[in-house]
């Protein structure tokens, strides 16, 4: 099964991406974490991006705040796919960084998930390498069961309570 990469634009991003872990760990997914910079270490990130399909990733995750360019420097140097965290700084809120995510230009997609939303982008992540992994696909849907029986189960008992 393929990797996952997950790049944070500094280690001030690790609490937020330390929320994809446990999904990874949930699927059974591997994963490598790393700190590179768009702006601080572009050389090493470029590297990075260009070696990650034959280094055994299926796709990449990158976290970064403020100008937020590290997922599309990343996804510029690969065809893997990149999804991007925009992380919430002080600035703004995140609505810098989730702006700067977003808007890629034609050609160079970066899939982007919600300010701080690790677990989805994750979960994004398991699900890309799901397209060729038969188990992987089947844990996801068994996952997707298990969500509607809960919620339709507390529909159940607020019902049986409420609708007289």
């Amino acid at each position: 099964m393929k990797k996952v990469a997950v790049i944070m634009g500094s280690d001030s991003d690790l609490p937020i991406v330390e929320r994809a872990f446990p999904v990874f760990e949930e699927y059974g997914v591997a994963y490598e974490v790393h700190v590179y910079s768009a702006h601080r270490t572009p050389v090493e990130a470029r590297m990075f991006a260009q070696n990650a399909a034959e280094n055994g990733f299926g796709a990449i995750i990158a976290a970064a705040g403020k100008a937020a360019h590290l997922a599309g420097s990343l996804a510029a140097n690969t065809v893997l796919p990149v999804i991007g965290i925009p992380v919430k700084s002080s600035t703004l809120d995140g609505l810098d960084a989730l702006l700067s995510t977003v808007q890629m230009p034609s050609g160079i997609p970066v899939a982007t998930v919600a300010i701080d939303g690790a677990q989805n982008a994750a979960l994004l992540a398991v699900e890309i390498l799901a397209v060729s992994d038969e188990k992987l696909h089947e844990k996801l849907m068994e996952a997707r069961r298990t969500a509607t029986e809960k919620v339709l189960k507390k529909d159940a008992e607020i019902a049986a309570k409420y609708n007289k």
